[in-house]
């Protein structure tokens, strides 16, 4: 494989096209002609995403998708969640048997509730599937592209796909695991943008470490509740692709969510947090098909109740917390504390 395929020209596409570069021959960039990219085209420098960072010569970028995609063995997704149906849908009849797909957005479909890779055979049919992964985990494009070390998870249906998108993109500061359990990889990187924007609400409201630390524990305890009901192992949920990037998305100057929810905290609305932020806050989306799935699943989600509240019912962010600190007494974890202690 000597051309790999990004479609996607924001942070993490451009993060990645450099990423690749060092590994492949030709790396082509693609973006869609809207999205006013002819600066970075004679530049070579994202200064609208990425500033600072000048692609080397073998990145092509390009507002042809067929000119992309064209001989590539790899055609890597790095679109935002809600732009990866209609995505697909153009590259359908691009792809061959031969190429890989590797998604790395982060979110779930609003409209269907769908992971990314149902999203995939949903598009383009089963036989994806055997060619489709997911790369995820703590991975701020801006660290990326300075080459600060950096682990994250590729998770596959096949262990061979798996292996072989680790090796297109593991390098001395970009560490590569491998993961079978693409449900709970994917679940991961969407669920964690949620708990990252009630984290940045509780900064903005003025609150300390301890606040952030309940959220996150508090959070991730939900997200393992919600993954394990559609087909996530826990223990996913534990590494890099869950608890890895919970903890980088709560607490990062780079992460757009605790952004957006930062300015919430502080009395902005959700809308006008959305559009100081710059770019799409996939938790925004995520919050809501979450909620509502949650309520068919019957899961106690409070935190992701508590976002969509704030989010989309234009409740006060100081009463949602007093909701959530006034609930009921509980045991910390209810599973198994019958057989804690003789209790």
């Amino acid at each position: 494989m000597e051309k790999v395929c990004i479609l996607g020209a924001g942070s993490w596409g451009t993060a990645q096209a450099l990423l690749l570069s060092k590994n492949y021959y030709q790396v082509s960039l693609w973006s869609r002609p809207e999205e006013g990219l002819e600066s970075f085209m004679a530049t070579r420098e994202n200064k609208r995403f990425l500033p600072g960072v000048i692609l080397p010569d073998n990145v092509s970028i390009t507002l042809d998708l067929k000119e992309a995609v064209e001989n590539a063995g790899m055609v890597v997704l790095a679109v935002p969640s809600q732009g990866v149906r209609e995505t697909l849908g153009k590259l359908k009849p691009l792809l061959h048997k031969e190429m890989y797909l590797v998604n790395t957005a982060k979110g779930l479909e609003l409209n269907t509730g769908m992971r990314m890779s149902q999203v995939a055979e949903d598009v383009l049919g089963s036989s994806i599937k055997k060619r489709y992964a997911i790369l995820s985990g703590p991975s701020h494009a801006e660290e990326v592209a300075a080459e600060l070390p950096t682990a994250v998870t590729v998770s596959a249906f096949k262990k061979e796909t798996a292996f072989d998108i680790q090796d297109a993109y593991i390098s001395s500061h970009f560490r590569v695991y491998t993961n079978p359990d693409v449900a709970g990889v994917e679940m991961g990187g969407a669920l964690k943008n949620i708990v990252a924007i009630a984290s940045g609400i509780a900064r903005g409201l003025g609150y300390g470490d301890n606040t952030t630390a309940a959220i996150i524990t508090r959070g991730l305890n939900e997200m393992i509740r919600f993954g394990a009901k559609l087909g996530a192992d826990p223990r996913t949920l534990y590494g890099l692709s869950g608890l890895g990037d919970l903890v980088v998305t709560c607490g990062s100057r780079h992460s757009r969510n605790h952004q957006a929810g930062f300015l919430i905290g502080q009395g902005k609305t959700p809308q006008t947090a959305l559009e100081k932020t710059g770019m799409v806050v996939e938790g925004f989306y995520t919050t809501q098909v979450v909620y509502e799935l949650a309520r068919t699943l019957n899961v106690e989600m409070p935190i992701v109740r508590a976002c969509y509240y704030i989010l989309y019912g234009n409740h006060p962010p100081a009463d949602e917390v007093e909701l959530l600190m006034t609930r009921r007494k509980k045991h910390e974890i209810e599973e198994v504390v019958d057989n804690v202690n003789g209790w």
